[in-house]
């Protein structure tokens, strides 16, 4: 039987032998392509690095490592930034704290990028007595989300994470698979954020916490402070038991 159609203001006659009518005029409006290609891109991130105090004087110890990430309003080129919030700040006074403190600053305009920060974490690691079996993330509101992204992509990556009045997406826990998944459901996790945040709601924070107990996750943690706006970052940090909880966990490695 001959059918005649009208495909793009063309008549075409089409001879139907098995395939219906439509699968034959699909075939005719897509075929299939392929597109390949090579991105990559150059980033320069500055940063403020902290060694201990005890660092050269125990030349055979490995030293934990912490990964800070700040929050947009430290973006820029001032690197003195970087220091006005957080463990930066925290080691100007406690030349003992003991980690390797990593403290990168964004670019105007620019968020937290996963690749780049892995990079400058290998790099620095790669260049001094470092323990990675015990490396850390932690940062506050922009950093916060950086936090909740990198900690959760890269699970296996660090041993626990501390993210302040952030968020992320649920989609990256949801979808994990593996050994993604084991890393992920292995990983420490406290989080915090202020009762009364108007810049980042606390559910953006009770969100997060709820689909990782969905999928496993054991070691977590939401610490909320009632009374506090966007600044949840100032008790979080000023609290001793947040270093020691850091401390006490550890990533079995090769």
């Amino acid at each position: 039987m001959k059918l005649s159609h009208i495909v793009a203001g063309t008549t075409a006659l089409l001879w139907i032998t098995g395939a219906s009518a439509q699968d034959t005029l699909e075939s005719l409006m897509q075929t299939k392509q392929t597109f390949e290609c090579r991105i990559t891109n150059s980033v320069t991130l500055n940063y403020l690095l902290f060694l201990p105090k005890d660092y050269d004087s125990k030349s055979d110890h490995r030293w934990p490592v912490m990964l800070f990430l700040h929050g947009a309003g430290e973006r820029g080129t001032t690197l003195t930034k970087v220091a006005v919030h957080g463990p930066p700040k925290l080691v100007k006074s406690k030349p003992e704290f003991p980690f390797i403190l990593i403290s990168p600053q964004c670019a105007n305009g620019e968020r937290w990028h996963d690749e780049a920060l892995l990079a400058l974490l290998d790099d620095v690691m790669g260049r001094y007595r470092t323990d990675p079996a015990r490396v850390y993330l932690t940062g506050l509101s922009m950093g916060g989300y950086g936090t909740w992204s990198l900690g959760t992509k890269y699970a296996e990556r660090f041993a626990a994470i501390a993210p302040i009045c952030g968020g992320g997406e649920i989609i990256d826990i949801l979808l994990a698979s593996g050994k993604q998944s084991a890393a992920l459901q292995s990983l420490g996790i406290w989080a915090f954020h202020g009762g009364k945040d108007p810049v980042v709601p606390l559910n953006e924070s009770e969100r997060m916490i709820a689909v990782l107990k969905r999928v496993g996750c054991k070691d977590v943690e939401l610490t909320v402070y009632p009374e506090a706006g966007h600044d949840s970052w100032t008790e979080a940090y000023a609290n001793p038991k947040l270093y020691d909880w850091f401390l006490q966990h550890a990533r079995k490695t090769r």
